[in-house]
């Protein structure tokens, strides 16, 4: 097929010439040469003697005869005689003679033709040749892009000339469980005639669902690690555009990029952005992500029995994925990665600790037991925090301080010691944030305080920080409503102290609020009985609600804003209770954290035991 740029090429070839032509004939046009009269020598001693020759330059045997009038003429002189002898011999005078002015010239016979032709015609050439590269270039590189925008934009790694970042399993911390169930996947690619021979079919697709940074796309790069195989790595998103076709081009694209590198594996991040449930055929079929889907359906449905190709995808919302997606034959499996427990946290902060100047007093356990529910992508940005904060105090180690305060960064953002309170709001707070603690620690089912403080970090005025003692992943009904009663322990102490409340406390009531109603909704924890209102379209990793449907009455809806109501109550009743019980030790928890500003466990359990000695007394 002839390129559509050969022939644009060779118009403007064409035109250059004429362009140059023209210029030429143009400049000699403009600037004609000055014109020389030929005379001979015995004309030239003639006028010697009569006085009308001004000079002459002497350039090899040309003479050029310059005259007083200003007229110029030319002449040949004889090679054999010097030049005085032979005017001499052709009648000159040689009193008049001497009075000429003779200057001789080198003659260079190549810079004499070359000079004129580098600046009339080489040099304009040449910058009009780098002009039209330099827009030759722009348009090659459009054409290229235009006829690679149907190719998809997978990274390979593992293969012959790609780069080599080789993750394995000892570089991911924990998930035995789920290493386990890949090791039979790389087994397979390491020894895939070993199953074939026995007539097994390998699953063709591993379906990764799990939270956002719990080390999906990690464990994946590991299983290609392990197996030591070439690896495509791509966002779902990558193949959707807004051009109907070139998604599901992408995907024909991809999987024939991976036939000629099997045995390998093919990574698919976010597969729920072009996985979703088709909806019904409302736009008549050409919608792009729907092609895109069914063009996935139809590679991973078309591997032959012997093909070396399994395709690993990651998700956080497999409650929207497409059930063709996960009917056996496609993604056979799906392996449910959790957030790491105590142990799994101390274990990725040792890896995430690699290659960072440790102090002695670092102790990893304390820094995995003060943050439950982080995922590794939030313990790694632990670490570079920490390690950001002490290269900031040019420190030459990362201490344990530099951990705690990353900690409470990550959670609530950084310190704004610039903010600065007045008296009476700062009065407020740590008032607030003293009622939070105190019914924290007088709560038996709560999580206990460790640390209080009223520096404003990101939105938050004032924070309480508690830490549950152990990793729980079943939660009961006494353990809500202490949270909740913890979450009032602010508003109701501003009302006990000052007679009044503020704004302060409008999240910890928004919380309070969705918790109560999850547990009379969600969870059947309520006199409603164990029922759940509303049909289960919510994220089970996000723990998101998206148009939750209503399918009971009114008059129902009217009984569950009741006992959201009842709950409620009774925990506010029982903060209050607690407050009012306690306004001694509620007052000298206030006044240390407006002279310090921030109270750590060892020194808050200290308060709380003097209030229980004053009791035994």
């Amino acid at each position: 097929m002839k390129s559509p740029l050969s022939g644009l090429f060779k118009n403007l070839f064409i035109v250059i010439l004429l362009f140059l032509a023209v210029a030429v004939i143009f400049t000699y046009v403009n600037n004609p040469a000055p014109k020389v009269t030929e005379i001979s020598l015995t004309q030239l001693a003639a006028d010697i003697n009569a006085g009308k020759v001004k000079d002459v330059i002497v350039s090899s045997n040309d003479l050029q005869v310059d005259y007083t009038d200003g007229t110029k003429a030319h002449t040949m002189r004889d090679p054999v005689d010097p030049l005085s002898q032979s005017l001499l011999n052709y009648g000159a005078d040689k009193s008049k003679l001497d009075a000429v002015s003779f200057s001789f010239v080198t003659q260079n016979s190549v810079w004499s033709w070359l000079g004129p032709l580098l600046l009339t015609v080489i040099l304009p050439l040449l910058l009009l040749g780098i002009f039209f590269w330099v827009i030759f270039r722009q348009a090659r590189t459009g054409a290229a892009q235009t006829f690679d925008f149907t190719k998809a934009q997978a990274k390979l790694f593992g293969a012959e000339g790609a780069p080599k970042e080789k993750v394995t399993f000892k570089d991911v911390a924990g998930l035995k469980e789920e290493k386990a169930e890949l090791e039979e996947i790389v087994d397979f690619l390491k020894n895939p005639h070993k199953y074939l021979k026995m007539g097994a079919r390998i699953p063709k697709g591993v379906l990764l669902v799990g939270p956002a940074g719990c080390g999906k796309t990690l464990l994946a790069r590991a299983v290609a690690g392990e197996s030591d195989v070439p690896f495509f790595s791509i966002s779902g998103s990558a193949f959707v555009e807004m051009f109907v076709g070139v998604g599901s081009s992408r995907v024909r694209n991809l999987f024939a990029a991976a036939k000629k590198q099997q045995p390998c594996l093919i990574f698919i991040d976010e597969l729920d952005s072009i996985g979703k449930v088709r909806g019904p055929a409302i736009t008549g079929g050409h919608e792009e992500r729907e092609q895109t889907l069914n063009q996935l359906l139809t590679e991973m449905d078309g591997f032959e029995q012997n093909d070396k190709i399994i395709v690993l995808a990651a998700t956080n919302r497999p409650d929207v994925l497409d059930p063709a997606l996960l009917r056996p034959g496609r993604f056979d499996r799906k392996i449910v990665i959790h957030l790491p427990d105590i142990k799994e946290r101390e274990e990725i902060l040792k890896i995430h600790s690699r290659g960072k100047p440790l102090s002695n007093d670092i102790n990893l356990r304390e820094v995995a037991e003060r943050t439950p529910g982080f995922s590794g992508a939030d313990l790694a940005n632990v670490f570079n925090e920490a390690a950001l904060l002490a290269a900031k105090k040019n420190e030459k180690e990362v201490v344990q301080k530099d951990l705690l305060v990353s900690i409470e960064k990550v959670l609530l953002g950084p310190e704004r010691r610039s903010h600065v309170m007045s008296d009476k709001e700062k009065k407020i707070t740590a008032y607030h944030e003293a009622g939070h603690a105190l019914v924290a620690a007088l709560t038996p089912d709560a999580e206990p305080v460790r640390k209080i403080s009223i520096i404003s970090r990101g939105m938050a005025a004032g924070y309480t920080l508690k830490v549950p003692s152990e990793d729980k992943f079943l939660r009961t009904k006494k353990e809500f409503e202490a949270e909740i009663r913890v979450l009032l322990g602010g508003y109701v102490s501003e009302r006990v102290h000052f007679n009044d409340v503020t704004t302060g406390g409008s999240d910890d009531l928004l919380k309070a609020s969705e918790l109560a109603r999850s547990i009379v909704k969600k969870y059947g924890m309520s006199t409603l009985g164990p029922i759940v209102f509303g049909d289960r379209q919510d994220d089970m990793f996000l723990e998101r609600e998206f148009g939750t449907p209503r399918n009971y009455s009114e008059q129902v809806a009217e009984d569950i804003d009741r006992e959201v109501e009842k709950i409620i109550k009774k925990a506010e009743e029982e903060a209050d209770t607690l407050i009012k019980k306690n306004k001694p030790i509620l007052a000298r928890i206030a006044d240390t954290l407006i002279k310090k500003e921030t109270i750590e466990r060892e020194e808050f359990e200290q308060l709380i035991k003097e209030r229980d000695q004053k009791k035994k007394n």
